[in-house]
C-alpha cells in the first residue's frame, strides 16, 4: 500500500471526524447526537447522491456501451458476492446467519462510496456520475439473493409465519426505505437534468454545497456507533472477524480484474472496486431483521459496522487505490 495515500486518507476531515467519534466513546465523553438527526443525515446523503447520480447518468448517456456494461457488471457482482460469501460462511454458521451475513457483504455502503468520492477529489482524479447508478443497482440484488438462500437452503419445517413468499422477498429487496430513496432520487435527478436544467442549478446548494459538511457530521456519529459495536465482535469469534477483513479484500481483487476487463478509467475503476469491497449496515440489516429473525443481528451488524466499515474508510480506500494504480493506468483531470 502507498503510504502517502494512507496518510492523505487518514487526515481527510471526514475520516478525522470518524476518529473523533470513536475516541469519544473510548474516553466516555458525554458527546451525543440526538436520535432523529443521524437518520436525517442518512436520508439526506442518499437523496443527494442519488440526485447527482441521475444527472451523471443523463450526461453520460444511458445507452452508452460503457455505462451499460458497468451497470451490468455491478449487478452481476452483487449477485455473485453473496453466493461466494454464503459458501464460505456455511463452514461455520447455519443457513440463517450465513445468508444474512453474506447478503450484507454482497450489498454496498453508500457512506463508504461517498468517502471514496471525497478521496478521489483530493487526488484530483475524476469519475463519472453513472457510477452512482451502480451504487443504486447493487443494493437490491444482494438482499434478493440472501432471502432466496434462506427460502431454498433453509429448513423446510420453518413456521408458516416466517416462510418467505416471493412477494415479500421482492418487497424487501426493492422497497426497503434506503433502496427506495436512492433509486427514486436517481430517477428524479435523471428526469430533471433531461427536461429542466435550470432546476438542477436551484438544487445545487442543497445537493452539493452542504454535502461535505453533512458527511462529516454523519461520520462523527458513525464513529460513535462503530465504537459501541466493537464489544459485540467478541461474540462473533475469530472466524467471522477474519471474514470481515479478508472478504472485502478478496472482493476488491475481483473488482479490479472486472474493472480492467471493462476498460474503466482510474476514477470509475476505483469506485467500482470500493462498491465490491463495501458492506451494507443499513438496508440489508433492516431487511434481514424483518424477514429472517433467526439470524443473529449481532453477527451481521457488528461485523459490517464495527469492523468492515472502519477498515474500509481508514485502510481499505488507500489499499484499493493502490490496487487500481497497479493494474489500471492513471487518468487525471
Amino acid at each position: 500500500m502507498d503510504l502517502s495515500l494512507l496518510l492523505q486518507n487518514i487526515f481527510a476531515p471526514t475520516v478525522l471526524f470518524f476518529f473523533i467519534g470513536v475516541i469519544a466513546v473510548f474516553c466516555k465523553s458525554d458527546l451525543e447526537i440526538p436520535a432523529p438527526l443521524p437518520k436525517l443525515f442518512s436520508l439526506y446523503l442518499l437523496l443527494a447522491i442519488g440526485f447527482k447520480g441521475g444527472i451523471g447518468i443523463q450526461e453520460s448517456g444511458i445507452l452508452n456501451n460503457q455505462v451499460l456494461l458497468t451497470l451490468s457488471a455491478a449487478i452481476l457482482m452483487s449477485l455473485l458476492i453473496p453466493l461466494l460469501g454464503f459458501i464460505i460462511l456455511r463452514l461455520k454458521f447455519n443457513v440463517f446467519n450465513s445468508a444474512a451475513i453474506a447478503a450484507s457483504y454482497g450489498s454496498i455502503s453508500a457512506v463508504t462510496f461517498i468517502t471514496a468520492e471525497s478521496f478521489l477529489a483530493s487526488q484530483n482524479i475524476g469519475s463519472d456520475g453513472f457510477m452512482v447508478g451502480a451504487l443504486a443497482l447493487m443494493e437490491s440484488p444482494a438482499i434478493l439473493v440472501g432471502l432466496l438462500l434462506v427460502r431454498f437452503a433453509g429448513p423446510k419445517n420453518r413456521p408458516e409465519s416466517r416462510k418467505l413468499h416471493l412477494s415479500s422477498i421482492l418487497h424487501e429487496s426493492f422497497l426497503n426505505g434506503s433502496v427506495y430513496l436512492l433509486i427514486t432520487s436517481l430517477i428524479i435527478g435523471f428526469l430533471t437534468s433531461l427536461s429542466n436544467p435550470s432546476a438542477v442549478e436551484k438544487m445545487y446548494p442543497f445537493t452539493h454545497s452542504i454535502f461535505y459538511g453533512v458527511e462529516c457530521f454523519f461520520l462523527l456519529d458513525m464513529g460513535m456507533v462503530a465504537a459501541q459495536r466493537l464489544p459485540s465482535l467478541k461474540k462473533a469469534g475469530s472466524f467471522l472477524i477474519g471474514f470481515a477483513i479478508l472478504m472485502p479484500i478478496f472482493n476488491s481483487i475481483i473488482g479490479v480484474l472486472v474493472a480492467r476487463s471493462l476498460s474503466l478509467d482510474t476514477g470509475n475503476a476505483f469506485l467500482f472496486v470500493v462498491l465490491c469491497a463495501s458492506a451494507s449496515y443499513l438496508a440489508v440489516p433492516a431487511a434481514m431483521r424483518m424477514t429472517v429473525p433467526e439470524a443473529r443481528s449481532s453477527y451481521y451488524i457488528s461485523t459490517t459496522l464495527g469492523l468492515t466499515f472502519p477498515f474500509n474508510i481508514v485502510l481499505g480506500i488507500p489499499l484499493y487505490m493502490s490496487l487500481v494504480n497497479k493494474f489500471i493506468p492513471i487518468s487525471t483531470f
